[in-house]
């Protein structure tokens, strides 16, 4: 509850500028906690990695106000997790298969960096703006939350049992219901009405079923490297990449999806 208040009154408060510097020591975290699902020997070979993360930000973030840039990237990540779709389905059939470090090295770039690069945006666009950014938040949130709870009442088909045994059928559409009513509630405040509420409903729906993919893709993650959590950052929460793996495949989706509110 006081991370989420926090988190709150940062994307609502915080020039562009300084959200972005905050997002960005999150994200390098998360980066911290990939190179060692990765088994990257000694904290040196950690930092080095992180230090790519952060080389790969510094050098899109003037880029950012560019729109032809903004659509190539939210394309090409569009396209990164339909395939870690296939990624996650390949392993359901064989989970014993070992992917090479280079290719892991290669998906946690773009798993942070491009979700960062949605975020800033969204926060920074005149059209959307940090209200947006807080809708984001709060929608995975609360699909994260329904499907949990939803899962453990009414829970009976297992989603991804070789992945994440936890996860069912059930919570999953406990989280689409759940989208439905916050969608509904949230478009108002938003100030959309008509057509542009029923197109923020399906951007929502689409946008919490790839959260999902990425909540899979985080877990199927840590299975192939025999961790637990990503990570201890977080006494009783695991690692930070526990909690944004949902937004990491969502926030670019969603973006890429909102785009039509423009026309």
């Amino acid at each position: 509850m006081i991370l989420g208040s926090m988190a709150a009154w940062g994307i609502l408060t915080l020039p562009t500028v300084w959200f972005g510097v905050a997002l960005l020591l999150i994200i390098l975290l998360g980066a911290w906690e990939w190179g060692g699902m990765l088994g990257l020997a000694g904290p040196i070979a950690r930092l080095g990695y992180c230090a790519v993360i952060l080389a790969a930000t510094l050098l899109v973030w003037p880029m950012l106000a560019n729109h032809s840039f903004i659509w190539l990237i939210l394309a090409v990540a569009s396209v990164y997790w339909c395939y870690v779709l296939t990624w996650l389905w390949r392993y359901t059939s064989a989970p014993q298969q070992r992917n090479p470090r280079l290719l892991w090295g290669a998906a946690g770039i773009m798993t942070l960096v491009t979700p960062w690069i949605a975020l800033m945006h969204l926060h920074d666009a005149e059209f959307f703006g940090p209200a947006y950014v807080l809708f984001l938040m709060m929608l995975i949130w609360l699909a994260d939350s329904s499907a949990y709870f939803a899962g453990r009442r009414w829970g009976r088909r297992k989603l991804a049992p070789r992945i994440s045994p936890g996860k069912t059928w059930e919570g999953a559409i406990g989280a689409l219901v759940a989208t439905l009513f916050f969608t509904l509630l949230g478009a108002t405040f938003l100030g959309l009405a008509g057509l542009q509420w029923l197109l923020l409903t399906v951007i929502a729906m689409v946008a919490v079923l790839f959260s999902i993919i990425g909540d899979l893709f985080e877990s199927m993650a840590k299975r192939q490297h025999e961790v637990k959590d990503s990570g201890s950052l977080l006494p009783g929460h695991g690692g930070v990449l526990d909690r944004i793996d949902s937004l990491t495949a969502a926030a670019p989706v969603f973006l890429l999806g909102a785009q039509g509110l423009l026309r």
